[in-house]
């Protein structure tokens, strides 16, 4: 994503969508965000994609997360192509339950980074990529995920790695491999053990490992 790094403000573009024009900062108000790319309407994949979305929506609603999707196709065509989308997703919704970006020019697309090479229309134009991009309360990225057109996403994972984002975003914690919601979390390197006692009152186990390093402490958040 060329000139737009982790940490940096995500850019407040204005589009047209399903729901009308946005601005993308006033979309998000003060929710977290994830905006999610698709290479074209009408295709097998990324039908597929979105049916899951659609079922999963409420997960990221319960998270205070705004979800809305990207392709480069038109308003109407996105309308169409929800009934589909719909039909697919075993939801119980009758319409999508986010908006969808209309990047007819490819405008965002370019602007974010989001073109892949490798995959390419019946003109000969390159399609998007499937990008994820999670942005916080603040307005900053915290997150991306680039996926080839060919490969679909696994909305289980974002889900994960929305929790995981959100929790070391109030707690001075890690999420280690395979971290799912309720396991146990890891204490930064950078709390002493006093420290790390004041602030977890369920205590702080530590890992022994043959370097003789304190370094592998756990909690439960």
């Amino acid at each position: 994503m060329p000139g737009l790094l982790l940490g940096d403000v995500f850019p407040n573009f204005e589009a047209d969508t399903t729901i009308g024009r946005i601005k993308f900062h006033d979309f998000l108000g003060s929710s977290w965000g994830v905006l999610f790319s698709h290479p074209k309407d009408f295709t097998p994949v990324c039908t597929t994609e979105l049916a899951c979305a659609a079922k999963v929506s409420d997960e990221f609603k319960k998270r205070g997360v705004k979800m809305i999707a990207l392709s480069i196709d038109s308003v109407e065509d996105h309308h169409n192509w929800s009934k589909d989308v719909m039909a697919v997703s075993s939801s119980t919704a009758k319409t999508l339950p986010f908006p969808i970006i209309a990047d007819h020019n490819r405008a965002l697309s370019i602007e974010l980074g989001m073109l892949d090479p490798d995959e390419r229309d019946s003109d000969g134009l390159p399609l998007t990529a499937r990008c994820v991009f999670v942005i916080g309360p603040d307005k900053k990225m915290k997150l991306s995920i680039l996926y080839p057109a060919t490969t679909g996403r696994n909305f289980d994972e974002l889900l994960r790695v929305i929790d995981s984002l959100q929790l070391t975003a109030q707690k001075k914690v890690a999420t280690p491999v395979d971290w799912k919601l309720g396991d146990k979390v890891m204490v930064i390197p950078s709390l002493s053990d006093a420290e790390a006692a004041a602030l977890f009152p369920n205590g702080v186990t530590t890992k022994e490992v043959p370097s003789g390093k304190n370094y592998l402490r756990y909690t439960q958040p």
